[in-house]
């Protein structure tokens, strides 16, 4: 790494948020504790997001002292109505539909906790679904099993490489992780 980060707990059980972090040659641990993600629900998308990522952080705020905890959570949100994770596969099956040939937000908000002091932001994007046949959608969820993914699908599996015709933002957001933003805020830290 160019720069001398302080040690980070990546608090997250998402591969593809630790193997970003791997990617930007960020030195982490992963410490999981169970967080209740639900919401006011009064909150706009954004700030869902960034109030997600701040309940995770805050569940650290008393046991870690001299490391950074990095929390992040992300959503997926069409016409304001934020699609979490799927219940069932056809739970996920009805919001790849619902995505099909539309354009869709993906909200990440990320947390930075560094000595009691917490550092919010968050990263919106818009994605651009080709429209997707039932057959598609369906042996997508069949197969890739999406039920670990806000609105149903990982842009780096098949149904983002054959379905997605662009983006307008970062596609290190979409798939979990807002790295730019992240690295430019842990440098701060320095």
């Amino acid at each position: 790494m160019i720069h001398q980060l302080p040690k980070i707990i990546l608090a997250s059980k998402s591969p593809r948020r630790q193997e970003l972090l791997r990617l930007m040659d960020v030195d982490f641990r992963i410490v999981l504790k169970e967080v209740d993600e639900s919401y006011p629900d009064h909150l706009k998308p954004e700030e869902v997001a960034v109030y997600i990522a701040e309940k995770k952080a805050k569940a650290y705020d008393e046991t870690i002292a001299d490391e950074v905890v990095l929390t992040a959570d992300t959503i997926v949100c069409i016409d304001d109505l934020i699609l979490c994770k799927p219940e069932t596969p056809a739970h996920a099956i009805e919001m790849l539909q619902r995505l099909s040939g539309r354009v869709h937000r993906v909200i990440t908000g990320v947390c930075i906790l560094y000595k009691h002091q917490y550092n919010l932001f968050y990263d919106v994007s818009e994605v651009f679904f080709r429209k997707l046949t039932d057959e598609e959608i369906t042996a997508y969820v069949n197969k890739y099993k999406p039920m670990d993914k806000a609105g149903a699908y990982g842009i780096q599996e098949w149904v983002g490489l054959t379905g997605i015709e662009r983006i307008n933002g970062s596609y290190t957001n979409v798939v979990g992780l807002p790295t730019e933003k992240v690295y430019q805020q842990l440098l701060k830290l320095i």
